[in-house]
């Protein structure tokens, strides 16, 4: 095989992999998770289309562009240079992020059945430190997108259209909306991930962190809903 055609089904095989992480098949039980949109929804919060559209455009807008993209970045980063004592900073900074119990829960419940997975992968070489209780989601999907040869860019962009697309699943169980209504919504949100991630790939150290106080209430709030679908 030439070297460029050999560079050529690099690129498509990482572009594979990225597929395969991001995945809803994935067994990760992101599904049973609606961060907060469950209680939203109860309390009439989110009721329509139109207002799926406003809490997905708020949650999109802070805590994903301000947190969880820009240290998807510096993760992906440190994993890459095998700089784990910046791997274990801003992983404890994303869970310190994560405002609730619920929040910071699935956070870490993710982040094990991840390392699971991966581990059955024959990727946990037993160095990273990565593989142990205590390690976010965040931190092992950019380790996995880094050792897969996947672009920033292109990881980051998955990570946040895993995040929509699960929303955007749950709101039609949870309002409950159409199929057609839910997808029309996911499109419409979907149009402004780039943007998102080309500014959230921008931002420095100091501008990380974000107030979403409706979204903590409503994770908080769904800790003691008496009935529900999600874990949170």
């Amino acid at each position: 095989m030439k070297p460029a055609e050999a560079e050529a089904n690099a690129v498509l095989l990482a572009r594979v992999r990225l597929l395969h992480l991001a995945s809803p098949a994935t067994p990760v039980g992101s599904y049973a998770y609606s961060q907060g949109l469950e209680w939203a929804c109860h309390a009439g919060w989110v009721a329509d289309e139109d207002g799926l559209r406003d809490w997905l455009s708020g949650a999109l807008e802070y805590p994903l562009a301000r947190a969880d993209l820009p240290l998807l970045r510096r993760l992906w980063r440190a994993c890459a240079a095998g700089d784990w004592q910046a791997v274990e900073r801003w992983n404890a900074l994303l869970l310190a992020l994560r405002e609730t119990a619920e929040l910071r829960a699935e956070e870490l419940r993710r982040g094990r059945a991840l390392a699971k997975w991966l581990a059955g992968l024959g990727m946990d070489d037993g160095k990273t430190g990565l593989f142990r209780p205590g390690v976010s989601y965040g931190a092992l999907y950019a380790y996995a997108a880094g050792a897969w040869g996947i672009a920033l860019a292109d990881a980051a962009l998955a990570y946040v259209w895993s995040w929509l697309e699960n929303q955007a699943i749950a709101a039609v169980k949870l309002i409950p909306l159409g199929q057609t209504q839910g997808q029309r919504a996911l499109y419409t949100v979907a149009a402004r991930l780039p943007a998102v991630v080309e500014g959230a790939m921008a931002r420095e150290d100091h501008e990380i962190g974000f107030s979403a106080p409706a979204l903590a209430i409503a994770s908080a709030r769904h800790e003691s809903q008496y009935s529900r679908l999600f874990r949170s």
